[in-house]
């Protein structure tokens, strides 16, 4: 699907509509907002899975006072009437470097779930990153995504059968980069999940590319349509990974022949631990604050480590982006494409793939009038563009 150079073409149609059709969005333009209503369709099981994170959300609010600290400087008469942002990152082309962030258990949001969101992204020709958390499997995904791009996110089970075979059925349904998520070797400490005794695995709920799994269903007395407790406790026995190391990675290059990149990143150390592994890449994130409550702004975190390897490696980020000038600070200090969380999940349970898509055109229209109104093109975007906060 070709994609037009100025995402904020989206702004004038909806105007043209309002002022021409007498119609009005169906939900919000504005990004920062879109929890707020989101509240008002999850159940309270859904929301206090997907919205808060660890302990007091010291994280999360830390993601978000990051950006608030950072300010862009616009620059005028720069003569941005054409513009482009598409990218190639890690061989996958895309129309601007914004990427849909894994997000599991996506049918709490929807009960379509992740096929939403993966013909959301592919109506957009964005990226699809697919979680092992999943309420759709493998299979269910690729259809829906048709020819779209589409990576996949591993949790590392415990069962290295379970893994091979997780890898396996990804490359045979499409998904070109790997990318291995270190930051969960044990779930966070959550109250408003830990309040309510709920974690949907264990109703069976996010386990679909474990419950279609033929390593998998192979360890189970009973089909899991017979007997979903015992496949859900199953489940429980191979993930989390708590015994993870970086000794284990040579394995992984082994049985994956496509890019790797590693999520979860937060230190100079661990960048360069990754690049020293033979990784391709690395997702500057601290889970949107789900882990490690009082840890590091994943923002803060990511100047300093786009300097320390930003030469060896291709450097993304997740954590906290909301708006459209987030994505660009995040690019400015490094990072070269974001991952979107929350916002689309917001959208999806909104409206199902309508909702997603009218968040990513949002988000998209907003990043690129941000860029034209700051005079700034894709080879502007470092981090002398931005000022700080007194």
């Amino acid at each position: 699907m070709t994609q037009p150079g100025n995402f904020s073409d989206h702004q004038l149609a909806i105007y043209a509509q309002g002022m021409f059709g007498g119609g009005k969005p169906s939900w919000t333009t504005n990004l920062a907002r879109l929890e707020e209503y989101a509240r008002q369709k999850l159940s309270p099981e859904a929301f206090g899975y997907i919205v808060p994170s660890a302990g007091d959300n010291a994280t999360t609010r830390a993601n978000r006072a990051a950006f608030d600290r950072y300010r862009i400087v616009p620059r005028m008469l720069r003569g941005r009437a054409e513009r482009s942002y598409r990218t190639t990152v890690l061989g996958t082309d895309m129309p601007a470097p914004v990427m849909i962030a894994p997000l599991g258990v996506q049918n709490l949001a929807h009960p379509d779930g992740e096929l939403a969101t993966a013909r959301a992204a592919a109506a957009l020709g964005l990226t699809y990153v697919h979680s092992t958390q999943a309420s759709r499997s493998f299979e269910e995904v690729a259809e829906a995504a048709g020819d779209a791009p589409r990576w996949y996110q591993l949790y590392w089970p415990t069962d290295d059968e379970l893994c091979l075979s997780f890898l396996q059925r990804a490359k045979e349904n499409g998904f070109s980069v790997l990318v291995l998520t270190v930051d969960t070797v044990l779930l966070g400490y959550r109250p408003a999940d830990l309040d309510r005794g709920y974690l949907p695995f264990l109703a069976g709920d996010g386990i679909a590319n474990y419950l279609t799994d033929p390593v998998f269903r192979s360890r189970l007395a009973k089909p899991p349509e017979e007997d979903m407790t015992a496949a859900a406790l199953q489940f429980a026995q191979v993930f989390p990974h708590a015994g993870l190391s970086w000794e284990r990675l040579p394995w992984l290059r082994e049985h994956w022949d496509g890019p790797i990149v590693i999520k979860g990143i937060q230190s100079v150390a661990d960048a360069k631990a990754a690049a020293d592994a033979g990784m391709d890449g690395i997702v500057v994130s601290n889970h949107g604050g789900r882990q490690v409550d009082g840890a590091i702004a994943a923002l803060d975190a990511l100047g300093p480590i786009a300097e320390a390897v930003g030469d060896e490696l291709t450097v993304l980020f997740d954590s906290g982006i909301r708006t459209g000038s987030d994505v660009v600070k995040a690019l400015a200090l490094g990072a070269k494409a974001v991952l979107i969380g929350r916002p689309f999940a917001y959208g999806l349970a909104l409206g199902g793939q309508a909702g997603v898509e009218h968040v990513l055109r949002c988000l998209l229209a907003e990043f690129d009038l941000t860029m034209a109104l700051s005079g700034l093109s894709m080879d502007d975007l470092e981090p002398g563009i931005l000022a700080t906060a007194g």
